[in-house]
């Protein structure tokens, strides 16, 4: 018999940015119920160990404040690097353009699980995205677009489907995508599983 996980709320935050209203209603909470505080790999914040009865008014605490909680069928939100003004290597805006996709996708009815999204501002790809199933990394010469890959105990880098190129080329692009992925998935996949279908609509560049 599994044993049943001790209940936990997820609270997405935009870019990694964590505002101080919602810092100062996270430490309240955590302190009222003596909660643990998770920063997850996503750039997330966890509230762990909440009290049998009490995940209800956690949730209303948080989404009072305007604060969206994970969930089945949201779109996610990428995962970003610091970018341009905080980092010398940063080429791009990277919170800007995580807005933008942010923005775009939002309204969209149950997206389908399971991919991931990361910006990088550079081409170190602190962010990981050539190995995130739709990653961005911004070049002196406009921004790079990789799609399939992953992590895990068998990682790949994602296949280059686009080059030099601007944010609305990118959104364009990644809508075609969302809805290859919506057409092609019944409940969830990754985009590697993806990318060798012969109607896949990109071609490697």
């Amino acid at each position: 018999m599994k044993n049943e996980p001790i209940p936990s709320v997820t609270a997405l935050m935009s870019a990694g940015r964590l505002p101080l209203d919602v810092m100062k209603e996270i430490n309240r909470l955590a302190e009222e119920f003596s909660l643990e505080v998770y920063l997850t790999n996503a750039q997330n914040i966890r509230l762990m160990g909440i009290p049998e009865g009490q995940v209800d008014t956690v949730q209303r605490c948080l989404t009072d404040l305007g604060v969206q909680l994970k969930g089945p069928g949201k779109f996610p939100l990428p995962r970003v690097c610091i970018g341009t003004g905080h980092c010398k290597l940063g080429i791009i805006d990277t919170w800007a353009l995580s807005e933008k996709i942010t923005s775009k996708f939002m309204d969209r009815e149950k997206t389908k699980a399971k991919f991931k999204i990361a910006v990088s501002g550079c081409i170190l790809c602190c962010s990981n995205a050539k190995t995130t199933d739709l990653g961005i990394v911004a070049t002196r010469e406009g921004l790079e677009f990789y799609v399939g890959g992953k992590g895990g105990p068998y990682p790949r880098i994602g296949r280059r489907i686009g080059k030099k190129l601007n944010d609305d080329e990118v959104l364009e692009m990644m809508s075609l995508l969302v809805d290859f992925h919506d057409a092609k998935t019944e409940k969830k996949q990754r985009f590697t599983k993806l990318i060798d279908l012969e109607d896949f609509p990109f071609p490697e560049v």
